[in-house]
Parts: structure tokens; C-alpha cells; sequence
């Protein structure tokens, strides 16, 4: 009997390596090559590349368990089944098998080595539409399978249809698995409508890709992407309908439990403490790879975790708790080296993010007092002011005002709020797709670009350990973070731009090979040497000048680049300069 995440992932990961797939590293949660997402938000983001073609150096069938966070429901995490951090159980075909096999995989995978009983399961396919056909086909093999016809449900696009990410791109029906929670025997029909079936795994069938005319072509490599949800799938094993409650969480809400004297099963106590278990896991993730509280991008979302955590935290009547919480975390995910490499930190940094939030506090309660001074009611700006500016949840100025017989304007506040939330969806939007939102011919020459730039700050600084620190290529430009202790000289980028043109000038191959890290390494390839590469790498080398490890993509040739400048300088932390630099025709 599967009971814990560990067993899930040894068992599914066994299963499609005796199918042939290779497994590949569960990758970090900032994106390496991705400036259009904060983190990575499912299991296809590392091999974007090799979803549009590109050659993976491992085969065309993989499989892994990804770590992923989820900003856009934050506010949803406290019913029983939202998660900010989640793990994705994930198979790929890259151009190999397609809907047939996949769906075949996916149903032994569920009734033979998860034990689910077949007459519990259902599923939906794509209804079609003017642009793309009705799939009888995937309809077709599930009947096969032996799931009847009254248990196959045809759905428009917006429940069973992914991609593409951007205006263009690889894009197809889905078929969706569910599962019949209830302990009652299911209905004969199965209605998607029905709480009591919850989806526990999708297969995405890339059949097709969007051109810029919007016309829907069948695609050159057809590609299969799995994903099942671990938090889900354990739930559903241990037969419960509430996630908090599973091995996945309970010792986390048990130590709450300890440390507020509250029982968690009491209704008005669930949510806060919810969001405390799911949002201090997912902080701990964050910082495990890198990132620290902050005032903007993935530092802000961590911000807002810890600092809602804390509030919750209140709500119970604990405070300097999030290091005590987070302790059952690092024995539940005791498999992540990351985690145990990084404890001390990751719990510094928490403790010292719980600390600020509650001063914080202190200074919007005297502001409060200011703003409610002989006052008989308070504003929507002004309660949002204390929200924003202060962190002070709105339910805390509730309960102030309540004391003081102050009444708030909560209709005025909701609006304030809502034209915050637009804003920050619009300033967000393109942070929040998907990797393939953007594979253009310009993002491919900034990409090499990179190469040729990392080797000549190496070559002109007569600094062989420079590497990179971070990377942000759009379409515009590009953005590289790496290692030095001083300001470039202009002479120093000068020299830089002018090798970085000699090498364009030279018009150098630009190939691609296949190799073991090991290999790689001895070859004299760049690349930070860590648990993050898998059995095989892309190593990407111009001519004899630059040799990296990199996923692409990736233009042919570095004639292809046009002109290279260099148009700013800076730094960006201790020790780490920042350059920023376009390519002109």
C-alpha cells in the first residue's frame, strides 16, 4: 500500500523506466532560460526546448517528479486541495508514441500499480471546435480499456484543450483522469460537475501547431506530456477528501496543533492553519534555490508567503513559530540534498522575514491609531493604505475597528483592492506563462549571444572562474549576471563588445553534442558542476572560443547574430555585476 510521496514517486518512476523512459532531474524552481515566468509551474518547463524539437541528450521518452509553485492561486490555498508548492509526476513522448500508447501507460500506471479500481475512474476528451476535431480517438482507446461510453464526458476548449503558451505554437486536446472519491458506489453517468470526482492525472496530446495566421496545423513531432499531482494522488490513496490530512501535510499541522493548543478538525481553525503548512513549505522551497525576501519578483512572492504566514500565525495566537513549523518539512521531503545542504539558511531567513512582518505590524498599529483619532469610520483607502503599505491584513483592521465601534468602509476598500489586483495581474501577466510563450529567431540570438559574452568577460578579465549568476533574455535584449568584485573600466567593455563582434565576424558553427557531465567537465565545458544535470547534458560549443552546458536554443551559426552591444554596466549585489546588451542588424 502506497502511503507516502517517497513510495508514490520510487513506484511511478519504476514503472516508465521498464517502459523505456529515462529519468531526468527534478529541476530548480527559478527558471534557467525563461524570462517569462517567475518559477517553474509545471513539469514541461525544463524541457521546453525539446517540446519544439530540439534533440533531448537523453532519448525521446522521460520521466521525472518536478518540484513547481503556483502564484496565480494564492488566494484560493486554504479550502482542501489548493497548493501554492506542489510536486508533478510527469512522462514525456517527445515525437515517439502518441494517444494510444500514452493513455494505455497512464491507465496501467493507475488500476495496476496504484490498485484503483477501474469502475471508479472516468474521464473527459475535447469536443472539437472550427479549428481542431472532435477526439474520438483518445475516446476510442479508453473504451478499449473497458471505461464505458457514460463514463467518457466531451468538453469544450477551455476545460480539455492546452497551449499554446503564446501567440504561436504547439498546442492539443487533453484527456483528463478522474477519480471517484465518495465511499458510495459512483453514478452510471459520470458528470464532470460532481464534486465527488476529482482529477488525479492529464495527458496533453500536442497534435497541432498555431501558426501567426491562428491556423491550427497537425504538428511535425507530435508530443505527449503527463502530469499527476502527488499531493492528489496520496490523498486519494489513503482514501481521505482533504489533503491537509495526508502524509504530505499532517505532521506539519500537527505540529501547529502543538504549538497553538488549537485542534485543527475544529472548523474556524482549518484555513489559517491551511495556508500556515502550505505557504511555509513552499517559502522553504524558494529559498533552498536562492531567492531571499524581497521587494520585487520571485523575493516578493516569498515576502508575501512568510508575511501571510505570520498572519495566519496571529490569527491562532502564535508568533515567532515559523522556525519551530518548519522543522516536520525537512524530514517529510528528507530526499532533497538542496533542502539539507541550505536548513540553516532557509531557517534564518524565514525567522528574520517573521521578525520584520511583525514590527511591521507594530508601525501600522500606530498608524491605525492615527487614522481612526476621534473618527466614527475609516475609509476603503485607508484601510487599504494599512494593507499596503503596512501588511495589515484588512480582518485585523476589522477587528481594531470593532473595538473602537468605528465602522470601515468595505465597500470602498474591495474596490481599491480590486484596481490593485488588475494592476498587478497586467504588471504579472507575461511572468506567468509558460516557457514556450517565446522560442523567437531574436531570443535564439540573445541566447548565444550569452555564450560568446560569458567567454569574452572571461578572455578580457583574465578571469577563467567567471560564470553566470543569472540570466533574463527577451526578444529586446539581454540581461547577464555573473561574478566580479569591481566596475568594468570602458576600455574592459570595450574590449568585450569588440571580441564578442570578432567572433560574429568569424562566422564560427555552432553544434551541439551529447555527453556525460563527467565528459563534459574533462572537455572543458562551462557549467556550475552540481545535482542539477542529469545523465546526459547539451553541451553547445562555438567553434573552439566557448564551450557550455546549456538546454538552447540556439542559433547555427554566430554570423547569424548581427552586431553586439553592450549598452549598460552595473551591479547588482556584492560581488556580482550585471550587463545588459542588444544585437543590431
Amino acid at each position: 500500500m502506497i502511503n507516502n510521496r517517497k513510495q508514490l514517486i520510487k513506484e511511478f518512476i519504476a514503472f516508465y523506466k521498464i517502459k523505456n523512459h529515462k529519468e531526468i532531474p527534478n529541476a530548480s524552481l527559478i527558471p534557467e532560460n525563461d524570462p517569462t515566468v517567475l518559477f517553474t509551474t509545471a513539469g514541461m518547463h525544463p524541457i521546453v526546448p525539446y517540446l519544439l524539437g530540439q534533440k533531448h541528450p537523453l532519448g525521446k521518452r522521460l520521466v521525472n517528479v518536478q518540484r513547481c509553485i503556483r502564484t496565480q492561486d494564492i488566494d484560493s490555498v486554504g479550502d482542501a486541495f489548493h497548493h501554492t508548492f506542489f510536486e508533478m509526476l510527469g512522462k514525456w513522448s517527445l515525437g515517439d508514441y502518441f494517444k494510444k500508447q500514452a493513455i494505455e501507460y497512464t491507465f496501467r500506471f493507475l488500476t495496476q500499480v496504484l490498485k484503483l479500481p477501474a469502475e471508479k475512474l472516468a474521464v473527459t476528451c475535447f469536443a472539437g471546435d472550427e479549428n481542431a476535431e472532435k477526439d474520438e480517438e483518445s475516446a476510442k482507446v479508453w473504451m478499449l480499456l473497458g471505461i464505458p461510453k457514460e463514463r467518457i464526458a466531451f468538453l469544450p476548449k477551455e476545460d480539455n484543450w492546452w497551449g499554446p503558451a503564446g501567440k504561436t505554437g504547439p498546442c492539443g486536446p487533453c484527456t483528463e483522469i478522474f477519480y471517484w472519491k465518495a465511499k458510495t458506489k459512483p453514478l452510471v453517468k459520470f458528470n464532470p460537475e460532481d464534486k465527488n470526482w476529482v482529477e488525479i492525472g492529464n495527458d496533453v496530446l500536442m497534435q497541432y501547431i498555431k501558426n501567426e495566421k491562428g491556423e491550427y496545423l497537425e504538428a511535425k513531432q507530435k508530443n505527449i506530456d503527463f502530469g499527476g499531482g502527488v499531493e492528489r494522488t496520496i490523498t486519494i490513496l489513503a482514501g481521505l477528501e482533504d489533503d491537509y490530512l495526508s502524509t504530505c501535510f499532517s505532521p506539519i499541522i500537527k505540529k501547529i496543533e502543538d504549538m497553538s493548543g488549537k485542534r485543527y478538525l475544529i472548523e474556524g481553525y482549518k484555513k489559517p492553519m491551511r495556508i500556515i503548512a502550505d505557504h511555509l513549505k513552499a517559502s522553504i522551497f524558494i529559498i533552498a534555490d536562492g531567492i531571499i525576501p524581497s521587494n520585487t519578483e520571485q523575493g516578493y512572492v516569498l515576502r508575501r508567503l512568510i508575511r501571510r504566514t505570520v498572519k495566519c500565525g496571529r490569527e491562532l495566537g502564535i508568533k515567532n513559530f515559523t522556525k519551530h513549523v518548519a522543522l516536520p518539512i525537512f524530514e517529510i521531503y528528507d530526499d532533497y540534498e538542496i533542502l539539507k545542504k541550505n536548513k540553516n539558511k532557509i531557517l534564518e531567513e524565514i525567522e528574520k522575514e517573521e521578525k520584520r512582518f511583525l514590527e511591521t505590524l507594530e508601525q501600522g498599529l500606530k498608524v491605525f491609531e492615527k487614522l481612526t483619532k476621534g473618527k466614527k469610520q475609516l475609509s476603503g483607502k485607508d484601510a487599504f493604505l494599512l494593507y499596503q503599505s503596512y501588511g495589515f491584513p484588512f480582518e485585523l483592521t476589522l477587528e481594531l475597528a470593532d473595538e473602537k465601534n468605528i465602522k470601515v468602509d468595505e465597500k470602498s476598500y474591495e474596490k481599491e483592492l480590486q484596481k490593485h489586483q488588475e494592476l498587478s495581474r497586467t504588471a504579472t501577466q507575461g511572468k506567468f506563462k509558460s516557457g514556450l510563450a517565446d522560442n523567437s529567431e531574436a531570443t535564439k540570438k540573445l541566447h548565444t549571444a550569452t555564450h560568446l559574452l560569458n567567454q569574452a568577460l572571461r578572455v578580457v578579465l583574465k578571469k577563467p572562474d567567471i560564470y553566470q549568476r543569472g540570466s533574463n533574455i527577451t526578444p529586446e535584449r539581454l540581461r547577464f549576471d555573473f561574478n566580479f568584485d569591481r566596475k568594468l573600466t570602458n576600455e574592459e567593455i570595450k574590449k568585450v563588445e569588440d571580441l564578442v563582434n570578432q567572433k560574429i565576424k568569424e562566422k564560427i558553427p555552432v553544434v551541439c553534442d551529447f555527453m556525460t557531465p563527467e565528459q563534459a567537465k574533462k572537455t572543458g565545458a562551462q557549467g556550475v558542476f552540481d545535482d542539477k544535470y542529469g545523465g546526459k547534458v547539451s553541451v553547445y560549443s562555438a567553434g573552439t572560443f566557448s564551450k557550455e552546458i546549456c538546454a538552447g536554443p540556439h542559433v547555427n551559426n554566430t554570423s547569424e547574430l548581427g552586431r553586439f552591444k553592450i549598452i549598460k554596466e552595473e551591479s547588482v549585489a556584492a560581488g556580482v555585476r550585471r550587463i545588459k546588451a542588444v544585437l543590431e542588424n
